[in-house]
C-alpha cells in the first residue's frame, strides 16, 4: 500500500535514522536498550532507588530488577544498603557502568550533524525555527508525567 509523501513523511525518516545509529551504538558495547537507559540514568542519578529508575524508564519495578541484575551480573552496577538498613538499596553505575557508555551524547551529536549536513546554516536556522513553531502546542515525551503500573 503506497501512502502520500509529505513533510512528516519525512520526519519520520530523519526520526529512524537516529534511533538506527543510537541501537547500533548500543549494539557496539553489548548492551540492550534497556540497559543502556538505566546505565545512562545512573551516571546522571547515582544512588537512584529502584522505584525511581521503574518511573525514569517507564517501566515495571520487575522489569528494571531484572535489568539490574543482568547488569549487576557484569559488574556494571552495584547496589548499596543506604545507612546500613537491607530495605533500602541505592543503586550506583560502576566506574566501569559509566565508561562503557560514556562519549554517547557526542556519538548522537555526530549522527545529527550528519543528518543535518545538507543544510546551510541558514537553512539550518529556517529548519529548527520551523519545527519550534510545529512543536510549540504539542507535549513534550521528556516532560510527560511516567506510566505507572495499574494497582
Amino acid at each position: 500500500m503506497e501512502y502520500a509523501e509529505g513533510p512528516l513523511d519525512r520526519l519520520r525518516i530523519i526520526h529512524w535514522a537516529q534511533v538506527q545509529a543510537g541501537q547500533e551504538w548500543i549494539r557496539t558495547r553489548g548492551l540492550s536498550l534497556q540497559q543502556a537507559f538505566v546505565l545512562s540514568h545512573l551516571a546522571e542519578h547515582p544512588g537512584a532507588i529502584q522505584r525511581d529508575i521503574a518511573e525514569a524508564t517507564r517501566t515495571s519495578a520487575a522489569n528494571v530488577s531484572g535489568v539490574l541484575r543482568g547488569l549487576q551480573a557484569h559488574d556494571l552496577v552495584e547496589r548499596r544498603y543506604e545507612d546500613g538498613d537491607e530495605r533500602s538499596k541505592r543503586v550506583f553505575a560502576t566506574d566501569a557502568g559509566v565508561e562503557l557508555i560514556a562519549g554517547r551524547d557526542e556519538a548522537m551529536a555526530a549522527v545529527d550533524e550528519s543528518i543535518l549536513a545538507p543544510l546551510t546554516k541558514p537553512e539550518r536556522a529556517a529548519f529548527h525555527q520551523l519545527l519550534g513553531k510545529i512543536t510549540a502546542g504539542l507535549p513534550d515525551p521528556g516532560k510527560q508525567n511516567p506510566r505507572k503500573d495499574p494497582p
